[in-house]
């Protein structure tokens, strides 16, 4: 995880084409909560309709909200559903001079009737299609070819999400990623549900799930995928297909990447509690392209498109998720495997990608030895202050020469370990150095904070903090809740007793 966190601190805004199916996914919403008099089926009363681009426009708008400029390219219908299409991908940033319009097919359309029952979640209930699926012709299968060549040198990666709608002919696909091979630029297909993949010969990448695998190789459906399965699934499209790296996922278990001339290596991700998987797929491809394009490793840009992945089957519908929102979950994710405790090098790397997200970071440092009430409620004062609070504990050694012999009471493990459980504490490192002044040189947190019981101008730090531009503020000050007040008292009430 802490490769990957560090390659978030430089992630930077690319340049992405998106080729395939542009759909436009309409949802009807409404309570369902009878039926039909003349027949046991529910009536939805209608009260909310609602547009989103859907297909390989859902990946057209990921790609923004990872940074992307994109450029889009396919066929819509010469209807209003194509315009609404066109003026929704336009309204987002995309660049839509590579989206046709062809007067012999409709637009796309997956229409959806959505129930609430009793006013709760939204549960779809059935869906109608409205659909051309035959080849583009040849005239205008020629003329997107066409367009896509003129901009391929504009771009750093290629996505192609073909839902065999007909925009992705075999000739369309092998004509781009020849040229894509020609020019070294990474195209990212996620295939269709066909039996078999040889137009995708020479990507880059391929993103099938399971299902789609077991479709395009005829290789037997196990009642359990075994691993060895799941291997051998990869195995063959790699070398069948000339590819330099296959992503096959797994659902809930994850995601299986083979690199060419490499060992299979599996990915998990975090459980969820899955609401809904509709554009799942396309979060994958749209995830693995800006890794690609932001020069991940191969694992690292699966496990960026997994927690991608993750966040969009948490919420109903196609939904993009944004970089920022992704880059939560990764830290998230960090925390529940390492829990808050870092060392120096580990909080540089999880600090700058908060930095990066525009997050605020408070620093405090000190013995805290003897956690009582004071030091509680300074703590969560200062995590108001910002969005990030690191806690920097004395060393035990550095503890002894402060405070003297008998000191600490407790040792930094236990300190550290308390520290970590209050809900308002971020992060909590040790330093074993006389002075935070190195700690804060290394860290450059916008506001160092500090008790009430100092002067600004006593502030340890202060000068090192001014100097970059941070601020120091010094809190109210709780008389009788130094932790050496506290323990003179309990020394006191021990001698009566």
């Amino acid at each position: 995880m802490s490769t990957l966190l560090k390659r978030l601190e430089t992630y930077a805004p690319f340049r992405a084409m998106v080729v395939g199916d542009y759909m436009l996914d309409q949802c009807v919403y409404g309570a369902a909560e009878r039926l039909s008099h003349d027949a046991p089926v529910p009536v939805l009363k209608a009260s909310r309709f609602e547009d989103s681009p859907g297909g390989a426009a859902n990946v057209a708008l990921a790609l923004r909200e990872l940074k992307a400029d994109v450029l889009c390219f396919g066929v819509v219908g010469a209807d209003p559903e194509g315009r609404i299409l066109s003026e929704k991908l336009a309204a987002a940033g995309c660049d839509i001079h590579g989206l046709i319009e062809d007067a012999g097919r409709p637009t796309t359309i997956k229409r959806s009737m959505i129930g609430l029952a009793q006013h709760r979640h939204p549960q779809k209930m059935f869906r109608v299609d409205l659909e051309a699926s035959e080849p583009l012709s040849e005239q205008m299968a020629g003329r997107l070819g066409s367009l896509i060549a003129d901009r391929l040198d504009d771009v750093d990666v290629v996505c192609v999400e073909d839902y065999d709608k007909g925009v992705c002919t075999a000739a369309l696909c092998r004509r781009l990623i020849e040229a894509c091979r020609k020019r070294g630029t990474r195209v990212l297909i996620d295939p269709a549900a066909i039996s078999e993949f040889s137009k995708y010969r020479g990507a880059t990448v391929i993103t099938p799930n399971r299902s789609e695998a077991e479709l395009a190789t005829g290789l037997d459906t196990p009642l359990e995928a075994s691993e060895a399965h799941n291997i051998q699934l990869a195995s063959m499209l790699l070398g069948d297909l000339d590819l330099d790296v296959v992503v096959l996922t797994l659902d809930r278990q994850g995601a299986l990447l083979m690199e060419r001339g490499g060992e299979a290596l599996f990915v998990g991700t975090v459980a969820r509690s899955v609401y809904d998987v509709t554009g799942a797929g396309d979060i994958v491809l749209a995830a693995l392209a800006a890794a690609a394009a932001n020069g991940f490793p191969w694992p690292d840009a699966v496990k960026f498109a997994n927690a991608a992945a993750g966040l969009e089957v948490e919420v109903f519908g196609a939904r993009p998720i944004p970089f920022v929102r992704l880059q939560r979950e990764l830290l998230a994710q960090s925390q529940r495997l390492h829990g808050k405790t870092r060392t120096l090098p580990e909080l540089l790397v999880e600090l700058g990608v908060h930095r990066h997200a525009g997050e605020t970071i408070v620093f405090t440092n000190g013995c805290f030895d003897v956690l009582h009430a004071g030091h509680v409620g300074y703590l969560a004062e200062a995590k108001r202050l910002g969005d990030v609070l690191v806690v920097a504990v004395n060393s035990d050694g550095q503890v002894r020469r402060l405070k003297g012999d008998g000191r600490p009471i407790f040792c930094q493990a236990d300190r550290v370990r308390m520290l970590a459980a209050m809900e308002f504490v971020d992060y909590v490192t040790v330093f074993d150095e006389p002075t935070p002044k190195e700690i804060l040189r290394r860290l450059k947190p916008d506001v160092l904070v500090k008790g009430g019981d100092y002067r600004p101008g006593e502030v340890v730090g202060r000068q090192v903090v001014e100097a970059y531009g941070g601020v120091v503020r010094v809190l109210a000050y709780r008389p009788g809740l130094s932790s050496t007040e506290v323990i003179e008292r309990m020394v006191a009430t021990e001698a009566t007793t």
